[in-house]
């Protein structure tokens, strides 16, 4: 009956001295470690306890690259059609209307262009939470089109990949998005305006098969997944055993497909370090 009836008299809480703990007060890494959730926030999102990077999106990372967190978005109102009437559990714009509610989000890309550390940068950054990061008409229309704004201005560009890989409701449309973008990489690279390419956790798909592997320089992220296929597929086709860290930004920087990782508090400095470096500007401190 003690289950149902106070035992002790005389507990008298007033309603405004009781305490509820905030939704999301405290973040739980993957490897157990309890990190609060301001602190975990003004460490760049990054675990103290064991140096894990949380999945971040790109209101967090234009706070981190850009001075004073002031930016001039770039073709924000681009948003996705149907023009294959597109059907699976629900429609294709029924799905997209959904993830704009849940994110607040018009596709899986946000483009800003403004000063880091003093000079303009021009910045395309993926949203994981927007339909899983997908490519699909959109994403490959902005990174163009950034890419086109880097060129006119000459202005390097930078572009944070985070992707599940090629939008299937869109099909060859998304994968025509592969050719589309590296054609423009590759105008930067005639005219000499540098790229740099963050690959963060994951980058896996169409995404890594163009624009995240195309970079004047490729870096990453401590331990995020970057990859084409899924490892099962991997080991399916090749018929091995994969060592532990597959696909991890280690097992990638170790096989030379990137060319260094970074701490995400490191990231403004060791960008505009490059950038200073590559096109024989004094180094800013």
């Amino acid at each position: 009956m003690a289950w149902f009836k106070r035992t002790k008299k005389g507990i008298q809480t007033a309603t405004e001295d009781k305490k509820d703990v905030p939704k999301g007060l405290w973040y739980k890494s993957p490897t157990g470690k309890i990190v609060d959730a301001e602190e975990l926030a003004r460490n760049f999102y990054v675990s103290p306890e064991d140096g894990y990077h949380v999945r971040i999106g790109s209101k967090e990372y234009f706070e981190i690259l850009f001075d004073d967190n002031k930016f001039k978005e770039l073709d924000a109102n681009l948003t996705s059609k149907d023009p294959l009437k597109f059907e699976d559990k629900k429609k294709y714009p029924d799905r997209i209307q959904e993830a704009e509610k849940k994110t607040g989000l018009k596709d899986a890309i946000r483009v800003g262009v403004g000063k880091s550390k003093g000079k303009d940068l021009v910045v395309a950054c993926m949203d994981f939470s927007f339909v899983g990061g997908s490519m699909g008409s959109v994403v490959g229309e902005k990174i163009a089109r950034a890419a086109k704004y880097s060129l006119d201005n000459r202005i390097p560009l930078m572009i944070i990949s985070k992707s599940g890989g090629a939008r299937m409701q869109e099909a060859v449309l998304s994968l025509m998005q592969l050719a589309k973008t590296s054609v423009m990489i590759a105008q930067l690279a005639e005219e000499k305006i540098p790229y740099i390419s963050l690959c963060t956790d994951p980058t896996t798909g169409g995404t890594t098969a163009s624009y995240a592997m195309l970079g004047d320089i490729n870096i990453s992220e401590p331990g995020a997944l970057i990859g084409f296929a899924g490892p099962r597929v991997v080991k399916d086709t090749t018929g091995k055993d994969l060592p532990d860290d597959f696909q991890t930004a280690e097992f990638l920087k170790e096989h030379g497909f990137l060319d260094f990782i970074t701490h995400r508090r490191d990231l403004k400095d060791k960008v505009n370090l490059y950038l200073d470096l590559i096109q024989n500007h004094q180094v800013r401190a």
